[in-house]
């Protein structure tokens, strides 16, 4: 690649492509943002690096308190880290010296959902859910149990979706009970679900027992909001559309930063932090955990997202976006399912959409045809494909109707293209 502006990259010859899916649903500013890139000169001229134990900075601080205050009542601290795999390991850190703290050293368990994505650091990916990295991994990690998850598109006979969503908050229960509650830490979940599950939004209620479930018995409930977060849902965090189900710690990345530097966060509330502090410190951390460059780059990110209301975007071209898609879909043979909420979306491949048949490397195939038409979507395959095909239709919550019409032009020609050699 050579250069981008707004929603637009360019290579090196010159070819114009549309981000179909922000980069790795990273790019929520767009390209070669002139306010972003004026503040990390102006940093940079300042100070780049302090060591975090010794020191902090205005950046640092502004950050901390800036996500906090969008996160809302009852997240009063943010520990930033460079990215969504550090902060997810952060949290299970956290809650951990936290358990042992309060007099629970016996919890050490954290259960997650099959399918699921948590990060590539071997403590993130223990709470991953997916078979294939697990084989791999397994012998060198302490895989977490793990329950199902609820998935709205290919459900077991017998189930629908507020059922099997039902079904599954209940696995979580028992799961629990099954391991010794004494001895669960927590429960990590995507509210919004991301590269395992595709964009998958459960039922409401759902997220209501889950909660009830880890406060009975004693377990903290962590959001990953690595790609769901920091507006791209329409809310800064996916967990404000279900309020009375907020979680304990949220980790947050990706959008965060935009992608203009790599940046992650945790969010906290003072009852773990102060317990924690109280001990003696956090026992975590990394070189560049609150670093002034990085942290200038999320202020002036955040900064433009709210005084441009690119969360209200987000919400409306979200609706857009998806009534779009799914008129594509009644014309397709091969999409099988659109969901998604916000500018957080997944149009998923099948061989036959009476069967919802999975069609084996569907998506990368799709997404080289978009390639060659001038757009880019991230393709994903959760362990190989045997949770189905899709790519992330997230475009930069900059973008405007004409350029989601632009964006649905390129699919159509994409589609058109995959259908007739299939």
């Amino acid at each position: 690649m050579s250069h981008g502006k707004g929603i637009f990259f360019w290579d090196t010859n010159g070819k114009r492509y549309f981000d179909g899916s922000s980069g790795a649903v990273v790019a929520n500013l767009g390209h070669g943002n002139e306010r972003v890139r004026d503040a990390m000169i102006d940093q940079a001229n300042r100070i780049s690096y302090v060591i975090r134990t010794a020191f902090t900075s205005e950046s640092t601080d502004t950050l901390r308190k800036l996500i906090a205050d969008l996160a809302g009542p009852g997240f009063d601290q943010t520990f930033l880290v460079s990215g969504g795999s550090e902060a997810v390991e952060s949290a299970i850190k956290l809650a951990r010296q936290y358990a042992v703290v309060s007099g629970q050293p016996k919890r050490r368990k954290i259960l997650a959902r099959l399918p699921g994505y948590h990060g590539a650091t071997l403590g993130a990916a223990a709470v991953t859910g997916d078979p294939d990295r697990d084989e791999i991994f397994g012998p060198i990690m302490q895989i977490m149990p793990k329950v199902p998850a609820p998935l709205s598109y290919r459900l077991p006979e017998g189930f629908d979706v507020s059922s099997y969503a039902d079904y599954c908050a209940d696995a979580l229960e028992q799961q629990i009970l099954a391991e010794g509650e004494e001895t669960v830490l927590a429960f990590i979940m995507e509210p919004v679900g991301g590269i395992a599950t595709g964009a998958l939004v459960a039922p409401d209620s759902y997220y209501s027992k889950v909660r009830e479930i880890c406060d009975r018995h004693g377990v903290l409930l962590i959001f990953d909001e690595v790609m769901c977060g920091a507006g791209r849902t329409g809310t800064f965090l996916a967990a404000h559309h279900w309020p009375s189900a907020l979680p304990d710690i949220v980790v947050c990345a990706k959008g965060l930063s935009a992608g203009y530097t790599p940046l992650g966060a945790m969010i906290a509330p003072n009852r773990i932090f102060d317990k924690v502090a109280e001990s003696g410190g956090f026992l975590h951390g990394h070189t560049y955990c609150g670093n002034p460059l990085s942290s200038a780059i999320g202020v002036a990110v955040l900064k433009e997202m709210l005084e441009h209301d690119l969360m209200g975007n987000a919400k409306r071209m979200g609706v857009v976006l998806r009534r779009k898609l799914n008129a594509l879909k009644d014309q397709s043979t091969t999409i099988g399912d659109v969901r998604g909420m916000g500018l957080l979306n997944a149009v998923e491949i099948v061989e036959d959409q009476a069967t919802k048949a999975i069609y084996p490397q569907a998506s990368y195939r799709v997404s080289e045809i978009a390639r060659e038409l001038g757009l880019h979507i991230y393709a994903r395959r959760t362990a190989s494909g045997k949770f189905g095909e899709w790519f992330m239709a997230a475009p930069p919550l900059i973008t405007t109707e004409p350029e989601i019409d632009l964006f649905i032009e390129l699919l159509t020609e994409t589609f058109r293209v995959f259908e007739s050699k299939s």
